[in-house]
């Protein structure tokens, strides 16, 4: 029975040795998985909102009433003749 035992106290002891070396790449391993996968999702955002602004660009390039659009909303452009007016909220009592 002691040769048994040795032989188990060996295979305990290479099993042990094993998980203290692979262990810690296996952690890292799985952190990079999912790092990975997180940038995936992070890309994958990224490209729709690039393609959203790729359409917005061939709008404004090509639309010319968005781009009147445009420059009245954002730069307060007006035509020639027309008065501008500026409407101020009331302030809440």
């Amino acid at each position: 029975m002691l040769p048994i035992l040795r032989k188990g106290f060996w295979l305990f002891g290479l099993a042990v040795f094993l998980l203290i070396i692979f262990l810690p790449g296996y952690t890292k391993l799985q952190e990079l998985r999912d790092r990975n996968r997180d940038l995936e999702a992070r890309m994958k955002s990224l490209s729709v909102e690039n393609a959203l602004l790729q359409k917005e660009l061939e709008r404004i390039e090509n639309d010319p009433v968005y781009q009147e659009k445009i420059a009245r909303e954002k730069m307060g452009v007006v035509r020639k003749g027309e008065i501008p007016i500026k409407v101020v909220p009331e302030k809440k009592r």
